[in-house]
């Protein structure tokens, strides 16, 4: 058997002193008008680590420098050619951020950020993510649990895995 093609992703959970998290709106291709909130970040290019690809990440997409070494929290793999075109799945590796809240600009363009299907940033608090009961989806899909047990409980030992 072949083996898969995934795309290899980081993503940062930037949480404020209130504890909301800053999601990117992200508009899905297929099935059109489909949206997706989900932590900032992105594919990790060649010859850089990860941690590297998510402070170039953090800073195009809303402008904060990243210091320190953040906490490796939950890992997510997806087999699903439809997550990225040109790979069979993903692989995303999500850091724990703490930070003051801000209002996030990155150093892309809105052209940029729209040709990478970002229409939208925004803090969300876990309430009204548990709220929500609308059209767009979140990712991961039970990041209205997943959200409140890394607030109440911390850093795991070892990063949880996670579904879709």
């Amino acid at each position: 058997m072949p083996s898969l093609k995934l795309r290899h992703a980081v993503r940062a959970v930037l949480l404020d002193e209130e504890d909301s998290v800053l999601l990117c709106r992200f508009e899905v291709p297929e099935p059109p008008g489909s949206v997706v909130w989900t932590a900032p970040g992105g594919g990790i290019e060649r010859d850089e680590s990860p941690r590297a690809a998510l402070r170039r990440e953090l800073q195009e997409e809303v402008g904060l420098a990243l210091v320190g070494e953040p906490p490796h929290v939950w890992h997510q793999e997806v087999v699903s050619p439809k997550h990225a075109p040109g790979y069979d799945g993903v692989v995303n590796d999500y850091y724990l951020v703490r930070t003051a809240r801000f209002e996030p600009r990155g150093t892309l363009s809105d052209d940029a950020l729209a040709a990478e299907n970002i229409s939208g940033l925004r803090w969300w608090h876990p309430g009204e993510i548990a709220g929500y009961d609308g059209p767009d989806l979140f990712s991961p899909r039970d990041l209205s649990t997943l959200l409140p047990a890394l607030i109440a409980s911390g850093v795991p030992a070892e990063p949880l895995p996670l579904g879709l």
